[in-house]
């Protein structure tokens, strides 16, 4: 609804008494269908069910109302979009930057981290970059990124094939797992743990009280 004296469109749905028309399609509390009924009727519907009158479809002709808790509507919708936005998966590209002639330890630590990416549903860029003489070695690096995509074939797959570009050679790979997947298996782990460290200090407080020295009862000396 436009405010013509220079406010913005509101996103607030008209209710009760701030509805305008002569009759109203009404819907129940439970999604039933009432009918076209005038809004004084619906009005007074409300307050007998002690609910609010919403107006759900303006543009609807007449105009869809239902009968709802309004406060409780609102909190729902905002809790839902709180958890939506928290479990909303980025695309995220990370990248990973190599050289033809790699020592080995520093491939397994450079692989070590692309694993880590994809298995946090994130895509990998890998960058070989030639230098000198290697320039005129392309095969070195399609070898290596080769190599590199057999490796964790089990976590992801070439998305982008290897290519040329100026003094460096690009692969992209992209992870089996979709982000929100990955999301939601990393939160069941934490769980796990969570779980099993209160378990493990349980079975520790448990065993301490099991082994605490346990006082004889004193002797009360029989009277002659």
């Amino acid at each position: 609804m436009w405010c013509y004296l220079g406010g913005s469109i509101s996103a607030e749905p008209r209710i009760n008494d701030r509805i305008r028309v002569p009759e109203v399609r009404l819907v129940g509390p439970s999604g039933e269908q009432v009918g076209i009924v005038p809004l004084a009727k619906a009005l007074e519907l409300a307050q007998e069910y002690d609910l609010d009158l919403v107006e759900v479809a303006a543009t609807a002709r007449p105009p869809v109302c239902k009968l709802m808790d309004y406060g409780k509507f609102k909190y729902e919708s905002a809790m839902k979009a709180r958890e939506a936005r928290k479990n909303q998966a980025h695309t995220v590209i990370k990248e990973m930057k190599l050289r033809p002639k790699i020592d080995p330890h520093d491939y397994d630590t450079k692989k070590g981290h692309v694993v880590r990416f994809l298995k946090q549903g994130d895509k990998v860029k890998i960058t070989i970059m030639f230098r000198g003489r290697e320039q005129s070695r392309p095969e070195l690096g399609f070898r290596l990124l080769q190599r590199l995509a057999s490796d964790v074939e089990d976590l992801g797959f070439i998305e982008s094939n290897p290519k040329q570009d100026g003094r460096n050679m690009i692969m992209v790979l992209g992870p089996h797992k979709k982000k929100t997947e990955a999301m939601a298996e990393a939160r069941e782990a934490q769980a796990a743990r969570k779980a099993e460290r209160q378990g493990y200090a349980h079975e520790e407080s448990t065993d301490e009280a099991a082994q605490a020295p346990v006082e004889a009862p004193s002797e009360t000396p029989s009277e002659a």
